[in-house]
């Protein structure tokens, strides 16, 4: 099954997705397929360059075990993070979104 995961709420991308997901897709034990991740609000913060969180997630996105990294526009730009992100992550809204979704073929939509 193919995933998408958006973190919208407060400190689900540094606790839920650096403490249990990445660990898992690390070692080739997820059970399912990421085909995305998208940040809203702070969580946009983790794919800063140079922060943990977000340079391993560069790390599995250029292995392939993740299909794209995309913050929320506008709330990278109301950070002033939009061109300081690690390599290879985006931003967009919601028509983007749904592309590379639709793209990508996902099947579960999970919201933390």
């Amino acid at each position: 099954m193919r995933v998408l995961y958006i973190f919208s709420t407060p400190n689900s991308a540094s606790y839920i997705l650096g403490r249990m997901i990445l660990p898992q897709l690390e070692n080739d034990a997820h059970p399912v397929e990421v085909a995305g991740t998208f940040f809203f609000l702070d969580n946009n913060y983790v794919l800063v360059k140079g922060n943990p969180i977000g340079e391993r997630l560069a790390k599995l996105l250029r292995e392939g075990k993740i299909g794209f990294l995309m913050g929320c526009d506008q709330c990278c730009y109301e950070r002033n993070i939009a061109d300081k992100l690690v390599e290879g992550a985006t931003i967009g809204c919601f028509p983007n979104l749904y592309g590379k979704a639709q793209q990508l073929g996902v099947e579960q939509v999970i919201t933390l």
